[in-house]
């Protein structure tokens, strides 16, 4: 079943990113965003014990409030980075960094998305189930972890030549 064709303002760099390749593209944003949702959760339980006060030691509420602020604010910068790949919003320096990237791996002769030792049809799998996972971090935070083929662009475009039989 071929992928749906979204029209995007931006060019899709990657339908389906491989997580190590979405945290490694975060960008100094990203990790503001990450480290203020960070603080946000614990201050704002804070600033709430302040105005309500319950009579209880805070201790254990705040460090539990850091550690969801961080989780949550993981997941809102992995998807902030995942809407530039898929050209959601302005991406410019993700597609230089990507065509120099994978440029350079076909010029090697390497696969351009990482090799896969598991079999094709566990593979295509992988992608129908993780593609725009992202969007449903909410309730099932889910993220591709396979290397595949599927990824809604053209292997030409990074100099990969059809192999001819």
């Amino acid at each position: 079943m071929p992928s749906k064709v979204i029209e995007t303002p931006y060019p899709l760099i990657d339908a389906d990113p491989h997580a190590s390749r979405v945290i490694s593209y975060f960008r100094p944003s990203d990790y503001a965003v990450w480290l203020g949702a960070t603080g946000a959760f614990p201050a704002a339980l804070y600033f709430w014990e302040m105005a309500d006060s319950t009579k209880i030691k805070m201790r254990t509420p705040l460090r539990l409030g850091g550690f969801l602020g961080f989780v949550g604010g993981f997941l809102l910068a992995y998807q902030r980075s995942s809407t530039r790949f898929w050209g959601w919003s302005e991406n410019q320096r993700e597609q230089d960094r990507d065509f120099e990237e994978l440029s350079q791996r076909a010029k090697e002769g390497k696969p351009l998305y990482g090799e896969s030792h598991q079999p094709e049809w566990v593979q295509g799998s992988a992608f129908r189930n993780s593609q725009f996972s992202q969007l449903k971090f909410s309730i099932f935070p889910m993220f591709n972890l396979v290397n595949h083929q599927h990824h809604g662009t053209d292997p030409a475009k990074y100099g990969v030549k059809e192999e001819s039989s």
